[in-house]
């Protein structure tokens, strides 16, 4: 049996904590930051956890050995 293919998009974009949650980047740091309120922006700085099981099992099978 050959090994599984990770999508190369998902790679990029996600990655799993050590307990199996599914962390990503948060979309809205790349341009019209004066705009947007410093609260906001300190927001925006933190990664955001998926909470969606299904999008999670999802990406468990995009990513299967990460």
């Amino acid at each position: 049996m050959p090994k599984m293919k990770t999508h190369s998009g998902a790679k990029k974009r996600f990655s799993f904590t050590g307990s199996g949650k599914v962390s990503y980047k948060k979309s809205g740091r790349a341009h019209q930051l004066r705009t947007k309120d410093a609260c906001r922006i300190r927001r925006l700085r933190q990664d955001g956890i998926m909470t969606d099981t299904t999008a999670i099992e999802t990406m468990k099978k995009l990513m299967p050995y990460a």
